[in-house]
């Protein structure tokens, strides 16, 4: 039987921690009242799903897929196949034996489809103003979208890392309708007071954020102090 410490389970956002038999008492499951990560599980037992789209930033997600614990589900949207060609010298094969499964973007049919499914989260990164667009206004015409609305409607983690720069109106009023649906809006924003000193420096201090949403114990970056 395996002990929970506070070393190998998912704590919530606001650092207490809660048996998995006490979360059903609360009124709401909603990651708005109740916090950003799984109480009471242990890494090797979560599942996320990790999608790619078509913005530029391949690199963050490989990293990610090379980082994130527990069971990986990927999707890859057919221009973030085509992007990696450009931004990695990785092949989409190559990628996908980072994760345990690998769903096709078109098929509307895989698990993650339904909100019936159980799993622990899902983090498109990067994601495309285009995907982010149709997922603020409830389009879901492939996979990833599918799989991002069944986030929001079930309750489920959904960190969302845009990598665009300017923003337009449009851009930003989708963001908040997200985060206002219970999305994290995590863009790929890296810091410098770590004083990173390789491209790797700073992948990792993004993909660090990431894995603190998730409640992922991590040194990728050096803390503030």
């Amino acid at each position: 039987m395996t002990m929970l410490t506070p070393s190998n389970i998912v704590p919530l956002y606001n650092n207490f921690f809660m048996p998995s038999y006490i979360w059903p008492c609360f009124p709401s499951t909603s990651r708005k009242e109740q916090g950003s990560y799984i109480p009471g599980r242990l890494h090797k037992d979560v599942k996320y799903v990790v999608a790619m789209t078509g913005a530029s930033g391949i690199p963050y997600g490989i990293r990610l897929l090379q980082s994130l614990k527990g069971e990986k589900m990927l999707v890859m949207s057919d221009m973030a196949k085509r992007i990696l060609e450009m931004e990695s010298d990785m092949s989409v094969s190559d990628v996908e034996a980072m994760a345990d499964i690998v769903f096709d973007d078109h098929d509307m049919f895989a698990s993650i489809a339904s909100g019936s499914y159980k799993f622990d989260g899902m983090i498109i990164c990067p994601c495309s103003e285009s995907s982010l667009g149709k997922i603020a206004a409830g389009i879901a015409d492939t996979l990833i979208t599918r799989a991002a609305t069944v986030c929001l409607k079930e309750g489920h983690p959904l960190i969302i890392v845009p990598r665009e720069t300017p923003l337009s109106q449009t851009m930003i009023e989708n963001e908040l309708r997200v985060s206002k649906a219970g999305g994290v809006i995590l863009p790929a924003s890296p810091g410098f007071y770590s004083k990173p000193k390789t491209v790797d420096d700073m992948l990792d201090f993004v993909v660090g954020k990431i894995l603190d949403r998730l409640g992922q114990e991590n040194e990728k970056f050096k803390r503030w102090k």
